[in-house]
């Protein structure tokens, strides 16, 4: 008996602003890349489809992206304008651990 399928990964590569398309707030949206990989024995072995898509975290508008997008996206979150923080927060604001 041989037992093979498919299995999904879902990664989250970053968190950007950008003007949302459905609601047309500005807001944090999450670059997201959907992996769905070949499993034989429960095994992944090898990829067999790759999606990218951009979700907004206000109103929850799911679009979809091509890959050569997704990696401008990615650029721009890495240390383009706005370096990927959320709107109107300074660096300075994460780093701080919680004090009470």
């Amino acid at each position: 008996m041989i037992i093979f399928g498919t299995k999904g990964y879902l990664h989250q590569l970053a968190i950007l602003t950008l003007l949302c398309s459905q609601c047309g707030n500005p807001s944090a949206h999450t670059l997201r890349k959907r992996v769905t990989k070949f499993t034989l024995f429960f095994v992944p072995l090898f990829p067999v489809s790759t999606k990218y898509a951009t979700q907004c975290t206000f109103c929850g508008a799911e679009a979809k992206v091509t890959a050569e997008q997704a990696e401008q996206l990615q650029a721009q979150a890495a240390g383009g304008p706005g370096g990927g923080q959320a709107y109107g927060q300074s660096p300075q604001q994460y780093q701080q651990p919680y004090q009470q």
